[in-house]
């Protein structure tokens, strides 16, 4: 079978230029010893302290007299607070798009390639295989796709790829500055944890899901099933060195979704440019999927 060559928007070039600049950040900020000093000069920085602030500054402010509601009663100092924050409490954020594409699909397939052509063809025969959630690449045959951009390490490269047209962001850890800014926002933020106590100050910090990296090195679906069990209200997305075989033992462990980049886009594959193999293995995750069933 061969696949048809498709047109793309003119952003998907605007994507892959975010993946690329992603390194070169990385680099800047590890090789430059006043990087933590452009971090906190940053719009985005200046935006999460002052929110940081208001909250303190709520929380430390002194008592206050119990005001008198209709008829004269009073309220205790309790009921107030409840009835003020109820009063003044702003209405709940729309739910990401990206969320619900993502618990539903329960694929992520993450595309790396030499060039942009390369991964826009490789996205392509993905989406035709059945995936739905892809990163790096959106294709104007496929409007219904979620697109991201993964391995977002500061603020600044999350900036461009929102900018680019990015629905999602994945990172490798926890960045405290991109899920500030995005809190509120249609764009889910995924970062990235590896212990419990991680996991739980992803979570606590605002974090709707949370990508387990890197899941086969800490112990893969066991390791997943030893996760939910303390959190099992917390959705996770396995990420690293997943294979297509293993994928519905990750959902029954507890993963809401899984990460995969070789199993789908394989490396030989794209070096031929063969993207018959990719349009094959992706229907073979999908089908995965399937059989695994869904919650």
């Amino acid at each position: 079978m061969k696949l048809k060559r498709v047109g793309c928007h003119s952003r998907i070039s605007q994507l892959i230029d975010v993946a690329a600049l992603s390194h070169t950040s990385q680099r800047r900020s590890l090789g430059n010893p006043s990087a933590g000093t452009s971090r906190a000069r940053s719009p985005l920085r200046r935006l999460s302290v002052g929110k940081d602030a208001m909250a303190l500054a709520s929380c430390f402010s002194p008592p206050f007299r119990p005001p008198l509601c209709a008829g004269g009663r009073s309220l205790s100092p309790v009921a107030c607070a409840c009835a003020q924050t109820a009063a003044t409490a702003p209405a709940a954020p729309s739910l990401p798009k990206a969320l619900p594409a993502i618990l539903d699909s329960r694929l992520i397939a993450c595309v790396r390639a030499q060039d942009g052509n390369t991964a826009m063809e490789a996205a392509c025969a993905a989406l035709s295989g059945g995936i739905s959630v892809v990163i790096r690449g959106l294709l104007k045959d496929y409007p219904s796709s979620v697109i991201g951009v993964g391995t977002v390490l500061n603020a600044e490269d999350a900036r461009k790829a929102v900018k680019a047209g990015a629905q999602f962001l994945m990172s490798p850890g926890t960045v405290m500055e991109i899920l500030l800014d995005l809190q509120n926002t249609d764009v889910l933020y995924i970062p990235g944890a590896m212990t419990p106590t991680e996991v739980l100050f992803a979570y606590n910090a605002g974090a709707r899901i949370i990508k387990i990296y890197p899941v086969s090195v800490l112990g893969g679906c066991d390791y997943i099933k030893a996760l939910k069990k303390p959190f099992p209200h917390i959705p996770v997305v396995a990420s690293q060195g997943i294979t297509t075989d293993s994928i519905g033992n990750y959902i029954e462990c507890g993963a809401s979704a899984v990460v995969l980049s070789d199993a789908i886009f394989e490396k030989e594959a794209m070096r031929q440019r063969n993207f018959d193999v990719i349009h094959r293995l992706a229907h073979l995750a999908t089908r995965q999927v399937g059989q695994a069933g869904k919650c």
